[in-house]
């Protein structure tokens, strides 16, 4: 008998090919989609606005923030000239307040549906589970679980409604790997925003981490049940990136290695929106790097310019379909180990002050 060969989840979910991020799509194929983020007024959130908006997008925004959503509609309208540049109040954590941003977003559209979600809203901070308080009381007080409230029933909330809204969404074709981005623009896609602590333990943050792991989870559950509403689900899986969401403590930690760019973040999830033809997959957005594979598969840091070199600050950590993640967790902690110890005392001695300065209210 031939030997035993794995059944490949490719095909039974219909997942297309391993995004290579180094072939060119264009932003522009996002332009006459109308596009819902939650948690848009700040961060990489506000990134995917602008450069959606300026691409010729419809953007709403729902954000508990309404000063900050508000400043960034009017700012992106008069910057971009595009007058389909929305903010709505939501507090993700409730379901009617979601309910009134889905219904507002249909009606905003010029063409009234909902072509992307975009499932952004998300928080970190003191958690509970690593300071519980009043644990000599004979009867412990309730925890504050906003961070899960937030990033896991915020997010649950964000794709139930999804589901609902995007196959209403009148003169818009269900997913294909067959899709003509830029000329059948307007499609169902539900984006998700995990986390590098989607994928490894994040110690100091239990509650981050156990919420992300579910976006992980709802995402592999989700891109293998979407096809028959013509849905693509996509995630991305920012490492720590340089905003407000990155605490003063997770900067000094973090000092002496790198931080990735919004611009990075902004680029993985626009390849997502805008390229139809890729269905059930994932990018790891980290620290810019040039790296050179070896003969093993595993990375190394090298100077840039090196033959056989890439720079790159993406990666797919299921290419292969759910292989390898443990090697794949490796390869990359070694690179920011890498990176920390190439930056050395001096890359950690700045990134202190940038942090004592973040803490002062200068970096914000």
């Amino acid at each position: 008998m031939p030997p035993h060969q794995p059944e490949s989840m490719v095909a039974a979910i219909r997942q297309s090919p391993p995004v290579d991020v180094s072939v060119p799509y264009e932003s522009a194929w996002v332009k006459g989609k109308t596009i819902l983020i939650t948690g848009g007024a700040s961060g990489f959130g506000a990134g995917f606005v602008r450069h959606w908006a300026e691409q010729g997008a419809t953007v709403v925004v729902g954000d508990i923030n309404v000063e900050k959503g508000d400043v960034l509609a009017r700012e992106v309208r008069k910057e971009t000239g595009n007058a389909n540049v929305h903010f709505v109040h939501c507090d993700v954590t409730d379901w009617q307040s979601q309910v009134n941003l889905f219904r507002e977003a249909a009606r905003l559209s010029p063409h009234g549906g909902i072509d992307t979600v975009v499932a952004n809203a998300g928080i970190a901070g003191a958690d509970a589970m690593q300071r519980p308080q009043g644990m000599t009381d004979a009867e412990p007080p309730k925890p504050n679980f906003k961070i899960m409230d937030v990033n896991c029933t915020g997010v649950m909330y964000t794709a139930h409604l999804a589901y609902y809204w995007l196959p209403r969404n009148s003169g818009s074709d269900a997913c294909s790997m067959d899709s003509q981005p830029g000329t059948t623009c307007r499609d169902r896609h539900l984006l998700l925003v995990g986390s590098i602590a989607s994928l490894a333990p994040i110690a100091a943050q239990p509650q981050y981490g156990a919420a992300k792991h579910a976006v992980l989870g709802l995402f592999r559950s989700l891109r293998a049940t979407s096809h028959p509403q013509g849905i693509r689900v996509n995630l991305i899986l920012p490492y720590f990136i340089d905003t407000p969401i990155v605490t003063l403590g997770a900067r000094v930690v973090l000092a002496g290695g790198a931080m990735g760019k919004v611009e990075d973040v902004v680029d993985a999830a626009t390849r997502f929106v805008a390229d139809s033809r890729i269905l059930g997959r994932s990018l790891v957005i980290g620290p810019k790097v040039t790296l050179k594979q070896l003969d093993n598969g595993e990375w190394d840091l090298v100077a840039k310019g090196t033959p056989g070199s890439r720079e790159t600050a993406l990666w797919e950590p299921y290419a292969e379909d759910w292989e390898d993640v443990d090697a794949f967790d490796r390869n990359i902690v070694k690179v920011l180990n890498a990176v920390q110890a190439a930056r050395g005392w001096i890359g950690w001695a700045t990134d202190i002050v940038k942090a004592v300065g973040y803490g002062l209210g200068f970096g914000r």
